[in-house]
């Protein structure tokens, strides 16, 4: 009688488990190749990072290069012969409350270029600036009493002399004026104080920068709170549905939409729509707010998210209310990341020209705004037009812009870090 329960059949036998020959060819080709592709890795980084270093230091070096000249301009001393001039100026008139009037319609060009004409002979308008007439008037504004006799006076050369003489490179200009009178090469504060001119000699970046800072102000105040407030909402307080994600989607649409999409924007809606003044710092602040502020909201959602719901959870146990919880928790923590977010939109800002382009800041401003509804341009837009000039006394003064551009964008980044640093919270 046979067993009526089945035997089992036998487990299979398992392989021999061998260890593992680390000194074998096959293991020791497998780790070559482990340790080639580390090293290829790690050379491939390393080149990433040379190459891009390169390239800064090439920038750097090529702007500071050709943009160093700038800052520095080439002056005649010319003697002015007030008293025995065929045009006579009344020391009188430049005193008291009809100063600037008499200082306006004096002519000054005809006496400088008279005296010019006496110490350099003919062909002398093409040895001094176009703008070298200011240089009298402002020594007159400041002592009528030279009226009397004779000045000497340091007024600013012609450009190509002013090249050749920075260059030190061979002109027959420059010889003549320099076996007649003295000629030197300083540095040119005015390039700093003064605003746009046709002549290179006399273009000065005060105008433009100043510009640039009231339209950050302007974009700053408007787009910073508003792009927080729009963050806190949507993490904090949106309910979760589809109409928040469409919001969600919108805004990181408008965050990579070209800049002169905002441009359009702007020329449809403050110009066109509310008559804003055109060319004005508010404006374009306005314009490059409407461009910043996705990015703010970006990196304030991400920094939000960031935050620990511990930290949520604890403050609502011990009683905390939602905006309590909010104002004094959660944004102080999440605040570091938002700077770092406006960081990045508020360069962006800065170094753009698309958008002001249309909405009419390209004009020639030749005065500083002197407030937020002036006619106004801006740095990047300034070295637009600059580096378009056909005067190759332009192509210094481009770069010394640009350099003015690069010194204000580090000085309010390192603002913005130290801020970012200051208020930073560890948990």
């Amino acid at each position: 009688m046979t067993d009526p329960v089945a035997t089992p059949p036998a487990p299979a036998e398992a392989p021999e488990r061998r260890p593992t020959d680390w000194k074998g060819n096959v293991m020791q080709r497998r780790i070559a190749r482990r340790y080639a592709a580390e090293r290829r890795f790690h050379a491939m980084g390393l080149g990433a990072v040379l190459l891009s270093v390169g390239f800064l230091a090439f920038l750097l070096v090529t702007m500071i290069g050709n943009g160093a000249s700038g800052f520095r301009r080439t002056e005649v001393l010319v003697p002015v012969d007030f008293a025995h001039a065929s045009i006579r100026l009344d020391p009188a008139s430049f005193r008291g409350p009809g100063r600037d009037a008499a200082l306006a319609a004096a002519d000054f060009e005809g006496v400088l270029f008279e005296s010019a004409q006496q110490k350099f002979g003919g062909g002398s308008f093409k040895l001094l600036s176009e703008g070298a007439w200011l240089a009298v008037r402002n020594k007159v504004a400041d002592n009528p009493d030279i009226l009397k006799g004779q000045a000497a006076i340091w007024v600013p050369a012609s450009s190509a002399i002013d090249r050749a003489a920075k260059s030190g490179a061979a002109d027959a200009d420059l010889d003549r004026v320099r076996k007649v009178t003295e000629v030197r090469t300083s540095f040119d504060l005015s390039f700093l104080t003064g605003a746009d001119s046709t002549d290179p000699t006399m273009v000065g970046v005060w105008g433009a920068f100043k510009g640039s800072l009231l339209t950050m102000l302007v974009t700053l105040a408007l787009a910073f709170p508003v792009g927080v407030l729009s963050a806190l909402y949507l993490e904090e307080y949106a309910p979760r549905n589809r109409w928040t994600d469409l919001i969600e989607v919108s805004i990181n649409n408008l965050a990579a939409v070209p800049s002169i999409i905002f441009g359009l924007l702007g020329l449809a809606v403050f110009l066109n729509t509310m008559n804003l003044p055109r060319s004005a710092p508010i404006v374009g602040g306005l314009t490059l707010a409407l461009m910043t502020m996705p990015v703010i909201v970006i990196a304030g959602r991400n920094a939000i998210k960031a935050v620990p719901p511990s930290i949520r959870d604890a403050a609502l146990g011990i009683g905390a209310s939602r905006v309590q919880v909010v104002f004094h928790h959660v944004l102080p923590l999440a605040l570091p990341g938002i700077l770092t977010g406006t960081i990045i939109g508020m360069a962006r800002a800065l170094g753009e020209t698309a958008p002001l382009l249309m909405i009419g800041m390209r004009a020639f401003v030749s005065a500083p705004p002197g407030g937020l509804t002036d006619p106004a341009t801006v740095l990047p837009v300034q070295i637009f037009l600059w580096s378009d000039e056909v005067s190759k006394g332009f192509v210094e003064k481009t770069s010394a812009a640009i350099i003015v551009l690069l010194v204000f964008l580090m000085a309010m980044n390192g603002l913005a870090i130290y801020l970012r640093n200051r208020f930073e919270r560890r948990w």
